[in-house]
């Protein structure tokens, strides 16, 4: 990031209010903010099994985020893979759904980052003798979504942590969304599945004594909010409507109701850096 343009960022992030007028005529004007979504992913963004009403850290952060700038959040359920082409090409006006900011995704994004996050392994319970540490996944079917970073990172894990050291490289199933590898875990598809750290804790309270975690996250990402490039407006309203929700305590009070606040971030971050 240039070292100019982060000065810039860091002074003007210096306010401590928010005010609609910072967002583009467009949005005033309509009242609303258009805001994609795929709510398959909890705790950060799902439907209530019983009512269908959107719940979430990514959907009450979002709601937060689109008060303090005087407009209404619209939700709009979108496919992960069409995303990217969905803001840039202003059918909405930002992605809130759990989208991890990466090098190659800023070449057509810009981001606000949110919370820190990594892959990890996990099994059903009935194989934890057979898996104590990842390694001994090296050889085994690995289920992850193919439309995120996950297949990725898995395959340089398995540079590094099999073939590296002789061992068989881990085999990836790429499956439609998390949800989908973890019924292919429980149907015996696959030997275990990479999701993200965040949602574990929440899918292993639903499910008791059904998983298990095979070590620690074995990356680091930051997930972050979604911008076209050309909508730099947009983009600085939502960094200035985070750093209030980050200073008066609701920002961490929303990470800490779906138990993920460990995973908060200590400042404001665009594209990966810190802007204050």
């Amino acid at each position: 990031m240039n070292k100019c343009f982060v000065g810039m960022v860091i002074a003007w992030l210096g306010m401590t209010t928010v005010v609609a007028a910072e967002l583009p005529e467009r949005i005033k004007a309509a009242g609303k903010v258009i805001v994609a979504t795929q709510p398959v992913y909890p705790p950060m963004e799902y439907k209530d099994p019983g009512t269908g009403e959107l719940k979430g850290a990514d959907i009450d952060l979002g709601r937060a985020l689109a008060k303090q700038l005087g407009v209404e959040v619209v939700w709009t359920e979108t496919a992960f893979e069409q995303m990217i082409s969905a803001v840039t090409t202003g059918r909405v006006d930002v992605i809130h759904s759990g989208m991890a900011d990466t090098p190659k995704r800023r070449e057509s994004l810009d981001f606000v980052d949110y919370m820190k996050s990594g892959p990890q392994f996990y099994s059903v319970v009935s194989r934890k003798n057979e898996f104590k540490t990842p390694v001994d996944l090296c050889g085994k079917t690995i289920g992850m979504s193919r439309v995120t970073l996950f297949p990725d990172q898995a395959i340089k894990w398995s540079a590094q942590n099999c073939e590296k050291s002789g061992r068989p490289p881990i085999v990836i199933f790429g499956t439609q969304s998390s949800a989908d590898a973890r019924t292919q875990l429980r149907q015996g598809r696959v030997d275990a599945v990479v999701q993200g750290s965040e949602t574990l804790p929440f899918i292993m309270n639903q499910e008791k004594d059904t998983y298990f975690l095979i070590g620690e996250p074995f990356a680091d990402v930051y997930q972050g909010i979604g911008f076209a490039r050309s909508e730099v407006s947009v983009r600085d309203a939502y960094a200035a409507a985070l750093k209030v929700l980050m200073e008066n305590g609701e920002y961490r009070k929303i990470l800490a109701s779906q138990g993920i606040e460990a995973m908060a971030l200590d400042a404001v971050y665009m594209n990966g850096e810190r802007v204050r």
